[in-house]
């Protein structure tokens, strides 16, 4: 019975967080509703196993292109003799891994250090590229799933904009430290410093200061890495809390290995190897459920049961002619287009639906895109010539042709017309097309 109860309980938590038909509107239960809303979200694509792969898949991309992707990362601070800024944020990320953790390091740093990038020739040089191209691919691919992105950059969009961030990125996190460095050790600075309370507070923000860098880089990631438009606003929450997960996870980890003296009994020397790829695979999980973290709060109506949401006969009809509405309204009152993101979100169902239907509409010539950026909807004929049922037999329409493949088993009267599909039963069909006697 306390069994059943609670499933109970759960059911109706489940429906009061997918399908409230009055979702609160007051702070903070507005904050709650949504957060609850993106807990479910990020669970569910836990527990169904996708994030988990790709967060695999890219540990082991990782260890093979750690070497490279620092080579060209530290190219041009090594030319410019600042390169040995970056360091700590290496030893940083290798620091809860305790002793062995920063051999490491120290190992992937002389393995930098002693790579010659003049020395490799063209194939070599061709080979590093790629395979730093390859590992940040990889990185968007993942992404992308995450987005409900169909298309990759291009390759030559892939090459520029990746190797001009690897390599010029690190340099705008070393110009950010010594600026940062510059402000604190400024007359000015000091002179507030030696005033209470300023002295204390400024002395803590300092301190803050690598957890900012952070942030910044996990807002950044965000914003670039999808091949979508991310609002920074919500990339930036999501920075927030992995790097607030971050850092939570490297004291956790690093606790956990300075009590596992029975993993390296049993494993010897084979457990720091063992601790690299967990250590490794926890990093990526926060990096790709931060990034679905920014995808549903940015996209609040893709929070479903499945992360697939059944692409259903009823729910393509409704969402259609619910869009075309919407984009009719507007248009014959004389206000502004509104925008396709805007309409997802008044519709509250999942994006990658509204987009197909509207594509659908668009090729159909109901409506088509306006705006500076061709973010807005507008008709794409007279309203009097659009009718409901022209809507609705273009979202029916099979634009594949697979129908055309249908072999002929069905009667003709359902082939030629569709009956009154209530009142005619498949035994008044059979009737109908029964052979006559004696034939």
């Amino acid at each position: 019975m306390a069994s059943f109860q609670l499933k109970e309980r759960l059911d109706a938590a489940e429906t009061w967080i997918l399908a409230n038909p009055n979702p609160p509107e007051r702070w903070p239960w507005t904050w709650l509703y949504k957060a609850a809303r993106s807990l479910y979200a990020l669970v569910r694509d836990v527990i169904s196993g996708n994030l988990t792969l790709h967060a695999m898949s890219l540990v082991y991309t990782t260890l093979l292109s750690i070497v490279p992707l620092l080579a060209l990362s530290f190219s041009v601070l090594k030319a410019l003799g600042v390169h040995q800024r970056m360091e700590p944020f290496l030893y940083q990320f290798f620091e809860p891994m305790g002793p062995q953790g920063i051999e490491i390091a120290e190992q992937i740093l002389g393995f930098v250090d002693n790579m010659k990038v003049g020395v490799l020739g063209s194939v070599g040089l061709a080979l590093l590229v790629y395979t730093v191209v390859s590992l940040v691919q990889k990185i968007e691919r993942s992404f992308n799933m995450i987005w409900r992105v169909p298309d990759m950059r291009s390759m030559a969009q892939r090459f520029s904009n990746y190797l001009s961030v690897i390599m010029v990125g690190p340099l705008l996190m070393v110009s950010a430290i010594g600026i940062t460095a510059t402000i604190f050790s400024s007359s000015y600075m000091q002179t507030l410093m030696a005033i209470e309370p300023f002295g204390s507070l400024i002395v803590g923000l300092s301190r803050f200061t690598p957890f900012l860098l952070v942030v910044g880089a996990f807002t950044f990631v965000y914003v670039f890495i999808p091949n979508t438009r991310v609002k920074l606003r919500y990339a930036f929450i999501a920075g927030v809390i992995a790097g607030v997960s971050w850092q939570a996870a490297g004291m956790a980890f690093a606790s956990f290995v300075a009590g596992s003296a029975k993993y390296e009994a049993i494993y010897s020397s084979f457990a720091i190897g063992i601790f690299l790829l967990i250590w490794t695979y926890l990093n990526w999980m926060i990096l790709l459920l931060g990034a679905n973290l920014a995808f549903y709060l940015q996209n609040p109506g893709s929070v479903a049961k499945r992360q697939q949401v059944r692409l259903s006969p009823e729910l393509q009809e409704k969402v259609g002619l619910a869009l075309m509405w919407m984009v009719a309204k507007p248009f014959s009152e004389g206000k502004a287009a509104p925008q396709q993101e805007w309409l997802e979100h008044q519709l509250r169902v999942p994006g990658d639906i509204t987009r197909s239907i509207s594509d659908k509409l668009i090729r159909a010539g109901f409506i088509t895109l306006a705006g500076g950026q061709g973010d807005r909807l507008v008709p794409g004929r007279a309203l009097n010539l659009v009718t409901v049922g022209n809507v609705l037999d273009a979202i029916r329409s099979d634009e594949d042709r697979v129908v055309d493949r249908l072999p002929p088993v069905l009667p003709d009267s359902l082939r030629r017309s569709t009956p009154d599909t209530h009142s005619v039963t498949f035994a008044d069909l059979l009737d109908v097309n029964k052979a006559p006697a004696g034939s």
